[in-house]
């Protein structure tokens, strides 16, 4: 029976189907393949694209001075004192250089010539994706003693390249005046970002990170959001960055937390075959290393060549050191990698030709150069060699300390081995507390971490044994941020757990034998829960972050009441909630009762099911790493040896705690 007339049309394939996107219509058709998402880091990504704009002119050498300013309205503008983005007609196009930067993909000055040599804006489209995803954006640019401007509507222009007096610009709002320099004005399109707004803290970080990795470079930022009560609260709306040391001021701050193992900072700058190689480093007394890595100033968050590089001359420089001066003998084994970066601080930053750098996708995660890993590794090798002959004192310091890695390695190895053993049999060799799932499909599967064998024979009662997995840790684990793994190993609450996961730990981890793909931490929701919480949060930090990283962990969030009223029970999450029910309830006459949970395992079976595993009406608080540097710090503040940090954040935070009395 032949098809109908409908049937026909639409299986037809031939070029009346062919569609051309034009311009900037890509972009907002598919945003996450220019920002990689449109939640908060694509959001922040478009703030970034035009920061970097600006920071490249000031690798290129023309800029010194960057301003930041977060609007109330949700706004963002950054001007720089740089040379000006290009206003004179293109004849192909018959259009202003602005224009067509604006308004074209993979227009710019960054594919040739010598408009950059350095940028982290690679692909050219920067400025022309955020003019795509803003319901408005303003260019101002000032070249020559003239200002100019130009205004787009969802990146269009709404009007032609015109002059503007000065004192109508955005540049006569600067403290000192610039002779010439470009300022770029947005507000997203909430259609596609909703009502996010940009997270103060993680703005002020980057800019910081900016200025760290461009020694000399002054940033301003200013959040005007801040209103007068929030002033008169202590609140700091401004700051101004600049580091005239620059990498060895990164590395400072980073071990600001730690005891510094020697006084001197291992620093190289140096230029080999037009790669800019540039790295600090300096090892402390803790045990936890920390390595930031850059490529043209954009933080390759998943490392790649020049993080290759570093380490392979960081491990073959300790060792010939440490053969040449008898601190290894000649029976005994050489350091390993991981021996070698226990307790270090370190920053890699590259710089090359825009028209060379290749990063993997437009958020620049990992840098894809082959050859940066052997300049990368033959400058910090010479480099390193040289700081440990001229400095033998600190040079000591470091080879003891890694010696004393490498016996722990050695023990931790065979604890290690232990757990890969039993991670690989089947579930009979699985830790006797462990209730496992039914499931044998880890993207299906979810692992309980719960606190007490009360809570965990109430959720073994609770779960849904088809994909739910109980694991009762008894007890508080060992510190991970304190002992090496040979001890952690020992401890029988991570070891289980370990066993459990199956995937490994540390160096030798294997994601593809991880046996959960929702691990979920549930403790009771106090003090004591929560320091177990975050316990386990440190030795995932420390010793499986590729769990976290890959979004692999979460947090169940257990409510603290249980409200009825009638026949009617609802569940409240918090303090404040409570509050409004409890308000809302006396304001209609109602008789109720307000009862809080001391623990999971006052629950029985059947709440603790509604509330906090059924993935219907649960809430899961995924765990995620959004500056690792902040991240690192944090930990090493909170669960380190060092007091008076602690000291100085549970004073200030003090007020912000629940307490249970």
């Amino acid at each position: 029976m032949p098809k109908s007339e409908k049937s026909q049309n639409s299986n037809r394939y031939d070029a009346s189907a062919i569609q051309v996107l034009e311009d900037l219509e890509p972009v907002r058709r598919r945003p996450a393949m220019y920002i990689g998402d449109t939640g908060e880091d694509g959001f922040h990504h478009l703030l970034t694209e035009i920061v970097n704009n600006s920071v490249d002119e000031a690798l290129a050498g023309y800029c010194d001075q960057i301003w930041v300013d977060l609007n109330k309205d949700g706004s963002a503008l950054v001007i720089d004192n740089g040379r000006g983005i290009p206003t004179g007609e293109m004849p192909k196009y018959k259009k202003s250089a602005l224009e067509i930067i604006m308004t074209k993909l993979h227009a710019g000055g960054k594919f040739g010539g010598e408009g950059y040599k350095i940028s982290g804006g690679l692909h050219g489209v920067g400025l022309s994706v955020v003019n795509a995803l803003s319901v408005i954006c303003v260019v101002q640019v000032k070249r020559d003693e003239e200002v100019y401007q130009q205004t787009y509507k969802l990146g269009v222009p709404e009007s032609g390249l015109e002059k503007i007096s000065e004192d109508e610009s955005f540049f006569n709002n600067l403290p000192s005046k610039v002779s010439s320099g470009t300022a770029v004005f947005f507000t997203h399109d909430k259609k596609i970002f909703g009502s996010q707004e940009f997270d103060f803290k993680r703005v002020k970080n980057q800019i910081r990170n900016f200025c760290y990795l461009t020694a000399g470079l002054t940033i301003n930022f200013r959040d005007r959001r801040a209103d007068q009560a929030q002033l008169a609260n202590g609140a700091v709306p401004y700051y101004s960055f600049c580091f005239e040391s620059g990498l060895k001021s990164y590395v400072c701050f980073l071990n600001r937390s730690h005891i510094p193992l020697h006084e001197n900072i291992f620093y190289v700058n140096k230029d080999q075959n037009e790669v800019l190689v540039e790295a600090a480093l300096q090892y402390h007394q803790n045990i936890v290393p920390n390595l930031l890595t850059f490529a043209n100033n954009i933080q390759t968050r998943s490392g790649g060549s020049h993080l290759v590089g570093f380490k392979t001359a960081l491990t073959r420089s300790i060792n010939d050191y440490a053969r040449k001066n008898n601190f290894v003998k000649e029976n005994e084994e050489n350091f390993s990698g991981e021996d070698v970066r226990e307790g270090i601080t370190a920053v890699i930053s590259v710089k090359m030709d825009a028209q060379q750098v290749q990063f993997e996708g437009q958020t620049k995660a990992k840098l894809g150069n082959r050859e940066v890993r052997s300049i990368v590794d033959s400058v910090v090798y010479q480099a390193l060699n040289t700081f440990l002959e001229e400095n033998p004192p600190d040079a000591e310091k470091i080879i003891r300390k890694i010696t004393l890695a490498r016996s722990a390695r050695v023990a931790a190895s065979k604890a290690r081995e232990s757990v890969m053993r039993k991670g690989a049999l089947e579930s009979a060799s699985l830790p006797g507390k462990l209730a496992d799932c039914q499931c044998r499909k880890p993207e299906d599967s979810e692992l309980y971490v719960v606190e007490g064998p009360s809570a965990g024979g109430s959720a073994k009662q609770a779960r849904d044994r088809k994909f739910q997995a109980i694991l009762p840790l008894t007890g508080k684990p060992i510190n991970a941020e304190k002992s090496r793994l040979d001890k952690v190993l020992k401890n029988e609450r991570l070891h289980d757990f370990l066993v459990a996961m199956g995937c490994g730990v540390g160096e030798d981890i294997d994601l593809g034998k991880l046996r959960y793909h929702r691990i979920i931490l549930m403790n009771d929701a106090d003090v004591d829960g929560s320091h177990i919480t975050t316990l386990v949060l440190t030795f995932l930090f420390r010793q499986l972050k590729p769990l976290i990283e890959n979004g692999y962990v979460y947090i169940a969030q257990p409510p603290l009441f249980r409200v009825k009223a009638g026949k009617e029970v609802r569940y409240v999450y918090s303090e404040e909630d409570k509050e409004k029910l409890v308000a809302q309830l006396n304001a209609e006459n109602k008789s109720f009762i307000a009862q809080r949970f001391k623990g999971l395992g006052e629950m029985n079976p059947e709440q603790l099911w509604e509330t906090t595993m059924n993935p219907k009406t649960r809430i899961l608080k995924q765990v995620n790493i959004e500056d690792a540097a902040e991240a690192d710090q944090v930990f090493t503040m909170l669960m380190g040896d060092e007091v008076p940090p602690r000291r100085r954040f549970i004073q200030a935070n003090a007020n912000k705690a629940e307490i249970d009395v």
